[in-house]
């Protein structure tokens, strides 16, 4: 069965647009728990635009599931993420100016700075995941730097304006998510996923976990975050039971 990470940033956003105490996206979590969620993500940034630190020592306290941890590879957040130990953390690449994350690290151009801190994640019992686009070079890398796994990027699937380029983001989607589990990596997917275009990317193989945020998040808006979830969970377990 494939695991659901739900990332609870766009709560914080929401919160953080007023400086306010809500919505408290460490109630959000606990909800999203209720409907099923396996993992619950959170995106500390160097700016801290939406998630706090004090919402990722509530969540270390109080989850009941797998705490997944995105983050720069700055000794900062590497500072951090060894005080907290989230169960995984997930190293991305972040610009100030970004509304989201865009595109995947690229681990071959800086191998110098991530390895070391693949390395420290590891020696602390934290399992790391590298966000990467689906390359094969970056794949290769990843597991060079002894990254356990990958969440291959999404976002040029999810964006994909027709059928025909769509089926081709599928198919390298496929391809390096075949390549990465034969580099004894686990495959992770994520970036722009939501109830239209994620049943298709449950189809491929050695897929392992989603971490899917924007759209559950604008769902729960309507239909509350316990609701929103429990139908994302299952639109997967019957898009995997195909």
């Amino acid at each position: 069965m494939i695991r659901l990470g739900v990332n609870i940033d766009h709560v914080a956003t929401v919160r953080q647009a007023r400086r306010a105490a809500e919505p408290d996206p460490v109630v959000a979590a606990a909800l999203a728990v209720l409907g099923g969620a396996d993992g619950i993500t959170v995106h500390l940034r160097e700016d801290r635009r939406h998630i706090q630190d004090r919402d990722l020592d509530l969540l270390k306290a109080t989850l009941t599931c797998r705490l997944n941890l995105e983050m720069a590879a700055t000794p900062e957040m590497l500072a951090i993420a060894l005080r907290v130990r989230p169960a995984e953390a997930t190293l991305v690449p972040e610009k100030r100016e970004e509304l989201t994350t865009e595109g995947g690290l690229d681990v071959v151009r800086h191998a110098a700075v991530v390895g070391p801190v693949v390395a420290k994640l590891r020696e602390a019992g934290i399992e790391v995941s590298l966000f990467i686009d689906p390359d094969s070079a970056q794949i290769r890398m990843a597991q060079q730097l002894g990254a356990q796994a990958v969440e291959l990027q999404t976002a040029t699937y999810s964006e994909a304006k027709t059928p025909r380029e769509q089926a081709e983001q599928l198919r390298l989607l496929g391809d390096a998510a075949q390549q990465a589990h034969q580099h004894g990596l686990h495959v992770h997917l994520g970036h722009g996923l939501n109830y239209h275009n994620t049943q298709a990317v449950c189809r491929l193989p050695h897929v392992v976990e989603l971490n899917i945020g924007h759209s559950i998040v604008s769902r729960a808006v309507l239909v509350g975050m316990k609701q929103a979830v429990a139908d994302m969970k299952e639109l997967i377990t019957r898009s995997t039971a195909r």
